[in-house]
Formats: C-alpha cells, sequence, structure tokens
C-alpha cells in the first residue's frame, strides 16, 4: 500500500494522509446538507412540485458522487484532491436552468451527462491535459493565489465576518453574533496550532471549534449518531438517461446547447485551476507539468457523468483539498479516506449537524493564507506578466468564480505579450482560449 502511493517518494505515512483525508472531509461536508437543499430549491416558496426534486435521493446522488469521484482521483492518479457536487454548478442547475429556462431537472441532468461523457473523451484525447500543461507558469501560481483569496472571502463570508452591504457591496459583519465569535475563536485557536506547527492543525481546530460550539449552544447536538432508514435513489437514478431514451427532439434547442457549454466551460476551468493550486501548494508539480493530469480529470469526468445518472448537478474537484494538504496529505491516499467518510457519512448523517459553516470558515481562511504564498513566485518585474496575473487573482474572489479569474486573465495574456513584442512567446493554445474565452463572455455569461 505504502509503495502503491508512493509514500516514501513524498515523504508522508499513514497518520498523515489519514488526518488530512479527515480534514478534506470535514472541510466540504457541508456540500451533503448544501446541495439538496440547492437542487431541490428549498428557498423558494410556492414552485410547482414537479420542479423540485426529491431531497433524500439527491442527498445519496451527492454522497455517492463524490464517494466514487474521490476513490477513483486517489487510487487512479493518486492526488489527494477530492470531488464532489460542485457549489456554482448547483446554483446554475437550480436557479437558472430550472426556474430561468424552464427546463425540467430531469433535461438538466442530461446536460450534465452530456458534458461529462465529452469531458472523458476529452481526457481520453489527451486534449484537456495538453491544454493545462500548455498554461504559463506565471499563470498556474496566479491562478493558485487567486483561489487562495477566493476561499478565504468565502471563508469570512461563512463566518459572517463579511457580509453584504448595499452601499459598499461588502462590510464588516456583526461580531457579536454567537457563530460569527465562534468562528472566530476557531481562526485564532487554528492560527496558534499551525504557528505552534502542530500536525493536523486545521482538523483539530475545527474539532475543538465543534465542541465549543456545542458547549455554548452555537452548534446544536446531533439529533442522533446512526441512522439505517437510507433515502431511496429511485425518484432520480437513471432520469438523466430518460430524454435520450424516450424524447430525444426535446434536446434539440438553443437553451439545451447553452446548458451543457456552460456545464463544460465551468468544470473544466474549475478542475484545472483546482488541480494546479492543489499540486503547487503540495509541490507535486515536476517541471511546472502536472505528472498524471490525464488520470487526475478522468477521476472529474468519470464522477460527472456518474453523478449524473445517480441524480445531482455536475461533480468536480474541490479546492477544499487544500485543507487536507495544509493538514499533511501528499498522495492519493488521503482522496480514498475521504471518499470512504462520504459513504460512511450516508449512515452517520446525524453527525455532520455539528460540521456548520461557522466551524469549517476558519480552515478556509488558514488555507487561503498558505496558497496566497505563491504569489511571491510570480514574476512582478515583467509588466506583461503582472497584469494577467494580477487579473487572474483579484477577479477569483470580486466575481466569485475561479473559471471567471482563470477567463479574464488568459484574455489579457497574448495581448500584453503581443504589445511587448513576445507574441512568439505564447503557445498556439493560449491563442485559442484567448478566442474561447472572448466567446464565452459575449455568449454565455
Amino acid at each position: 500500500m505504502k509503495k502503491y502511493f508512493l509514500f516514501e517518494e513524498l515523504g508522508t505515512n499513514y497518520r498523515r494522509e489519514i488526518i488530512g483525508g479527515l480534514t478534506t472531509f470535514l472541510a466540504m461536508a457541508y456540500i451533503l446538507v448544501v446541495n439538496p437543499l440547492t437542487l431541490t430549491l428549498d428557498s423558494v416558496p410556492d414552485l410547482d412540485a414537479s420542479l423540485r426534486m426529491d431531497y433524500g435521493a439527491v442527498f445519496m446522488a451527492t454522497a455517492l458522487a463524490a464517494a466514487i469521484g474521490c476513490l477513483i482521483m486517489g487510487i487512479l492518479a493518486k492526488y489527494p484532491i477530492a470531488l464532489a457536487p460542485g457549489m456554482g454548478l448547483n446554483a446554475f442547475f437550480a436557479y437558472t436552468v430550472i426556474l430561468t429556462y424552464g427546463i425540467p431537472w430531469q433535461t438538466a441532468l442530461t446536460g450534465v451527462l452530456f458534458s461529462g461523457l465529452i469531458f472523458i473523451v476529452l481526457s481520453l484525447s489527451g486534449i484537456r491535459e495538453t491544454i493545462i500543461n500548455a498554461i504559463p507558469t506565471d499563470l498556474k501560481l496566479a491562478v493558485g493565489a487567486g483561489i487562495g483569496l477566493y476561499i478565504t472571502f468565502i471563508g469570512f463570508q461563512n463566518a459572517g465576518i463579511i457580509v453584504a452591504d448595499p452601499a459598499t457591496m461588502v462590510g464588516l459583519g456583526n461580531l457579536s453574533n454567537g457563530s460569527t465569535l465562534l468562528a472566530i475563536f476557531g481562526l485564532i485557536v487554528t492560527v496558534i496550532l499551525m504557528v505552534r506547527r502542530i500536525k493536523g492543525g486545521i482538523f483539530f481546530g475545527m474539532i475543538l471549534a465543534a465542541v465549543a460550539g456545542m458547549i455554548f449552544g452555537i452548534v446544536n447536538l446531533p439529533s442522533a449518531i446512526i441512522d439505517f432508514n437510507v433515502p431511496s435513489m429511485a425518484p432520480t437514478f437513471g432520469v438523466a438517461l430518460d430524454p435520450i431514451l424516450h424524447d430525444p427532439g426535446s434536446l434539440i434547442t438553443i437553451e439545451f446547447l447553452v446548458i451543457v457549454l456552460t456545464f463544460l466551460f465551468v468544470d473544466f476551468f474549475d478542475t484545472a485551476g483546482t488541480l494546479v493550486a492543489v499540486a503547487n501548494q503540495a509541490r507535486l508539480m515536476k517541471d511546472d507539468k502536472l505528472p498524471r493530469a490525464g488520470k487526475a480529470l478522468m477521476a472529474d469526468a468519470v464522477a460527472t457523468v456518474s453523478g449524473a445518472i445517480f441524480g445531482t448537478s455536475t461533480t468536480t474537484s474541490y479546492i477544499e483539498s487544500t485543507a487536507g494538504v495544509a493538514a499533511g496529505a501528499r498522495s492519493g491516499f488521503a482522496a480514498v479516506v475521504t471518499g470512504i467518510l462520504f459513504l460512511v457519512s450516508i449512515l452517520f448523517y446525524p453527525l455532520l449537524e455539528v460540521i456548520t459553516s461557522a466551524v469549517t470558515a476558519p480552515a478556509l481562511i488558514i488555507v487561503g493564507v498558505l496558497m496566497v504564498s505563491a504569489i511571491g513566485r510570480i514574476d512582478w518585474t515583467k509588466f506583461e506578466i503582472a497584469v494577467p496575473a494580477f487579473l487572474t487573482m483579484i477577479a477569483m474572489p470580486l466575481g466569485y468564480s475561479i473559471a471567471t479569474g482563470i477567463a479574464i486573465g488568459f484574455i489579457f495574456y497574448p495581448i500584453t505579450m503581443i504589445a511587448a513584442g513576445k507574441g512568439k512567446q505564447v503557445h498556439p493554445i493560449m491563442y485559442g482560449l484567448f478566442l474561447i474565452f472572448v466567446l464565452y463572455f459575449i455568449f454565455l455569461v
């Protein structure tokens, strides 16, 4: 086992990998609650029942899609990267596709399935891997740093430290709020543990925050430890295949094409950004290239197809994996641990009630600190590099999207390089991405 997962080469051990995998799981366990609430349009009152997906079925689909994605990523690609139905993509699925376009959720699942199948073809052909390796080093570093800023912003938001403000768009939240105070406590504890170089400091910080939350009544005690009444998957399982088998004509629409292309675009570059960011943080990049990138991308594609068949929106690589890396994870064994925990969570779901956003927020903030260190390796002395790198970084938190940051930065890169008389140094693929991103902003945004 140690030899297969390259423990000696990576300087890791079972303890580090298990803590890392558990930390990643705790950092992203919220998706087991948030994804079903989002896809069932729980926040929309007086909605026709036919437009709502079944909560229990979506919960099962979320857990199983995440488990399959993590296990394939860990065993095949050997990376400490976890997967689950993606935030943002699930909101697009529910609020844009179903509510705005009026497309049934059954057809939306078919769109996810199509995008996943296209990804498998692109991964087998090596196109996805070639694109990732064609991205210049400085932009890869900018993507990692930008994601660090992005998840730090999410952490502050989840903690209630930063909130929406009608006058300034964002502002300081109510620091006397119980959940916010709990997050601040967790942040201080985690910082102290990290400064003291306690291994697994992020993980132990979350545990201490959860315990403190229960003691002071901020976090509810779990209603039960285990529940064997597993929800049925019948309402959603295999539904994505129905339009293909029974009404293929319903798929020949501009709206359906937009759905597939949007799922395809966002998943592609969210995954690419996450892979590069996590690999950089874990020091797994070799000669500025990502080893086994094709296998990692294939894991993402297969997980998306599986998730669509089970009954959930696009499954993608999670940036919360960086929390596990910060806790010591370096190999695919950590992803296997996370995958197993997603399976176990089906029975131990009541315990997840204590892992609130206030508990996980400090982990996201600390991981952001660790990831932003990539800024120091960017060549800021060259303005033609500095501009696209900076725009890539800043657009992620401000645009609230990894893909948006990548798109803006990659549009400016060829422009600044040509202006500097270095157009020939730009890889042809980067020119192709320039055109794709311009079209993306014109037609899909």
